[in-house]
């Protein structure tokens, strides 16, 4: 009988510690995660930074830069809301605009809107009201418009940004900053040679329809189409098709083509 009383004692002591030991270390994760989150974030703020640096051609190789200069290259930067029903300026304050998180606005159903099939080309089922743009300016003269785009590839949603020259017609650069293609396929798309075809393009046409498509194969550079096309990747066709896909959607009715002829008319 006495043995049996300490075989349970042992039993008790054992899941005592066990359980000690799981609160312990639960308690130690979240202080870990608690603690670890505003690095994150921060973290997270300064890579964006980096691609939209580089992205817009003030810095190419904004990966080795340090966060110091990250942080004042891009006080060269405007952020801005903008309304895409009306295509104009939201009045925001400096501290608004820059807490805003359009990819999280698009899950909430009050600061979004669910597209239809007809509508969803790029395949991202809903869309924020309002997107944040980038300006670089010089003299009150816009220089660079950078504009965030997003679309489902072939594995993934490719999160990245398009930059328009000052003429609002013609790329700047096109990068991305976030997805999950194939390596060495739909992952190409991270290839800085793939990624030098943007920049010259043209967006739109003479009737202002958005012509600007990633082709299968390879441009013809001899054709007058060519200003409108950019190389496939090998072996990526989904990838390719929904970077164009993306292209069409973002810079299209749906997207930010009214702010566009408003930035142009000088109304926006």
């Amino acid at each position: 009988m006495a043995k049996s009383n300490k075989s349970n004692d042992t039993i008790g002591r054992t899941l005592f510690v066990t359980i000690l030991l799981s609160l312990v270390c639960s308690i130690m994760v979240s202080s870990a995660a608690v603690f670890l989150k505003p690095k994150q974030k921060l973290n997270e703020s300064v890579n964006l930074q980096r691609s939209i640096l580089a992205i817009s051609g003030l810095a190419p190789d904004a990966k080795s830069l340090s966060v110091d200069d990250v942080s004042r290259l891009f006080s060269q930067i405007t952020p801005k809301l903008v309304d895409l029903e009306t295509g104009r300026f939201v009045d925001a304050t400096p501290a608004a605009v820059d807490a805003y998180d359009q990819r999280l606005a698009a899950k909430d159903p009050k600061a979004s809107h669910a597209l239809s099939s007809a509508e969803d080309i790029a395949s991202i089922k809903r869309q924020a009201n309002i997107a944040k743009v980038y300006l670089i300016e010089k003299q009150d003269q816009l220089q660079t418009l950078i504009l965030p785009v997003h679309g489902y590839g072939l594995w993934s949603t490719l999160y990245g940004f398009l930059a328009l020259d000052g003429d609002l017609e013609t790329v700047a650069g096109l990068g991305f900053y976030e997805h999950a293609e194939t390596p060495g396929l739909g992952g190409e798309v991270d290839n800085p040679v793939w990624k030098a075809k943007w920049p010259g393009k043209e967006v739109y046409d003479a009737n202002g329809d958005v012509k600007l498509s990633v082709i299968k194969g390879i441009a013809d550079n001899s054709s007058p189409s060519a200003k409108y096309q950019v190389d496939g990747l090998a072996g990526a066709t989904l990838t390719s098709n929904g970077v164009s896909n993306l292209i069409h959607f973002w810079m299209g009715k749906n997207g930010f083509a009214s702010f566009i002829n408003n930035l142009k008319a000088g109304s926006a």
